[in-house]
């Protein structure tokens, strides 16, 4: 009987997919449509200005920021602006992978722990904002979806600098090429976080003439060590994916910092009362639980993604000259291939698996904590309907404890489920690798971020 031809010499026998380097149909068409849109909405402003922007776009989008940026405090989203966000997010995500793609730009594990800190970023900021730290000047900066905007022209920004100083040591050996690159990065990023700091922090300061900022300043100081040090720990790390990694942790470390400083020496918030309740103890279940089940997953997950590695495969990544198509038309064929028979348990120790749960679990338990315990409000349509059920259910068993946000935690802890189940069998050819990458992105910044943000306006009572 004739022996089965390995898989390595299966591959031989198709036909590849598209370069990274072309777009598909699909890409050009969302391409041509993204710069007509953009087209149609300059001609629309210069045309017909007040039907297209007073009448309609600023009192969706624009005035729910500003109100949300006043003392009046969130202002709540509507099914429209909420449906414009949500297209927009998804139209970004596959415009941006076809370029991301084109430009070669790094997708790996270190690329998506770059992100998952640029992530955490933003509700870092949003949470000093809600306890009305910067100036009136800086505040809509920090509302949503400014300050995705805002925090994606640093991130890009810091992306090319790095790159510039010092990608041309990219894959050298050695410790001076190493050193070279560190020293150069570095330089460059300190100057950005500086930048960072006299633009949105040093501002601040004198809206709150009566607080001594003297622990902001050590964080300030702080950061730039973590700076460093993620300099240090990142050798041999392409020199864009390191810059990101290095200034969002700095960054991070800035903004917590001030956290501490509100704990220390809270100021006056624009609704007239000063915070002197501090929780801590939320952290526990918010960030501990999902913590708890990340833990449990990676330990499922390592040996096959060090194997897979071995292998020189990436996890639920096609070998870049086969097709989806005929790998799934072929299961057979492959069925012994390392990456079909170790990505399920690999991606589960993946980071983007491993954020994505970490994120809807943590936005579920805080949602949860916040309402039932709390006190606080949902500001989301379609999150606050599925409280407002959990609501009812209550009042019809009789549990007087709550308002119903339990069932919000319920929903996302099966969604989270069905996603990582969905995650761990989807296989993508080496092309769309930036496509998964951007949906695991986005994911984060509508779970992680406002889980985050949640937990932050606890601790501070904010």
């Amino acid at each position: 009987m004739e022996e089965e031809a390995p898989a390595s010499e299966a591959v031989e026998s198709y036909t590849s997919p598209l370069p990274d380097d072309q777009y598909a149909p699909v890409e050009k068409v969302i391409i041509g449509l993204a710069i007509g849109a953009g087209l149609l909405a300059v001609a629309g402003l210069m045309l017909a200005f007040d039907t297209v922007w007073t009448d309609t776009l600023r009192p969706i989008i624009w005035e729910p920021v500003v109100r949300d940026a006043g003392s009046a405090g969130d202002a709540g989203y509507t099914p429209e602006n909420t449906a414009i966000y949500t297209f927009s997010m998804l139209a970004s995500v596959v415009l941006l992978q076809a370029i991301f793609r084109k430009w070669r730009l790094p997708v790996d594990e270190r690329m998506t722990l770059a992100l998952i800190a640029w992530v955490c970023l933003a509700p870092v900021l949003r949470v000093l904002e809600d306890a009305d730290f910067f100036s009136s000047s800086r505040d809509v900066l920090f509302i949503s979806p400014l300050i995705h905007l805002h925090l994606a022209a640093w991130l890009i920004g810091i992306a090319l600098l790095s790159h510039v100083l010092g990608g041309k040591w990219n894959g050298s050996t050695g410790d001076v090429n190493e050193e070279r690159q560190r020293t150069v990065i570095f330089g460059g990023l300190f100057i950005a976080l500086a930048a960072h700091w006299n633009f949105l922090y040093r501002p601040a300061y004198a809206t709150h003439p009566d607080i001594d900022f003297s622990f902001a300043l050590a964080a300030l100081v702080l950061s730039c060590l973590v700076l460093w040090m993620t300099m240090v720990y990142t050798r041999a790390w392409p020199a864009m994916t390191r810059g990101m990694l290095a200034f969002a942790s700095g960054a991070v470390v800035l903004g917590v910092g001030h956290w501490v400083q509100f704990m220390i020496t809270p100021w006056a918030q624009e609704s007239g009362r000063v915070s002197t309740e501090l929780t801590f103890w939320p952290i526990w279940i918010v960030l501990g639980l999902p913590a708890l089940v990340c833990w449990v997953l990676y330990s499922i997950g390592r040996d096959d993604a060090m194997q897979l590695k071995l292998t020189g495969h990436h996890p639920g990544v096609l070998p870049r000259e086969i097709s989806l198509k005929e790998w799934e038309e072929n299961p057979e064929r492959f069925a012994s291939h390392p990456v079909e028979f170790l990505s399920n348990k690999a991606l589960l120790a993946h980071p983007m698996v491993l954020g994505m749960v970490f994120g809807q679990l943590a936005d579920g338990f805080a949602t949860m904590m916040g309402i039932d315990m709390f006190g606080y409000g949902e500001k989301h349509p379609v999150s606050n309907a599925v409280i407002q059920y959990g609501g009812r259910i209550n009042d019809s068993l009789g549990i007087g404890w709550g308002e119903g946000a339990w069932l919000f935690a319920l929903v996302k802890a099966c969604l989270v489920g069905l996603i990582v189940w969905l995650f761990v069998q989807m296989r993508v050819e080496h092309r769309q690798q930036h496509f998964r990458l951007l949906i695991v992105l986005a994911v984060m910044i509508v779970g992680l971020a406002p889980g985050l943000r949640d937990i932050g306006r606890l601790m501070l009572g904010v």
